[in-house]
């Protein structure tokens, strides 16, 4: 359970941590691609909604026993980035570079797997 309880809070933590300050850095993402300000509604739209992710990692965190079925979305949002920048990346769609933050999600999505094991109940 302390296994759980760490890598959900490590998780939320961590997120919060890089997303937040991309509210402020639109400036970077408009350098190589087309600026956010052609289509807010998806840029601030994302943001938010990873954002409300990052609260439910801690919400786990906190109880991963009670709140154990909602570990499954949890994976599925890490997992299914990453698998969604693996078939960009493999169609060419994407740079290597653009496919990088595959890496922790990959690595959060593995051990979401083995906290969702681990929490098991007897």
């Amino acid at each position: 359970m302390r296994f759980a309880k760490w890598v959900f809070t490590v998780a939320g933590i961590w997120g919060v941590v890089v997303l937040m300050p991309l509210f402020w850095l639109v400036d970077i993402s408009g350098r190589p691609y087309a600026p956010p300000t052609e289509y807010p509604q998806f840029f601030y739209g994302f943001l938010l909604v990873a954002l409300a992710w990052q609260f439910g990692f801690l919400v786990i965190g906190r109880d991963p026993l009670r709140f154990r079925l909602l570990m499954i979305p949890a994976m599925f949002e890490k997992l299914g980035y990453v698998a969604m920048l693996i078939v960009m990346r493999a169609q060419s769609r994407i740079s290597a570079l653009d496919a990088q933050p595959a890496w922790p999600d990959l690595v959060l999505g593995l051990l979401f797997v083995a906290a969702f094991v681990k929490t098991r109940p007897e």
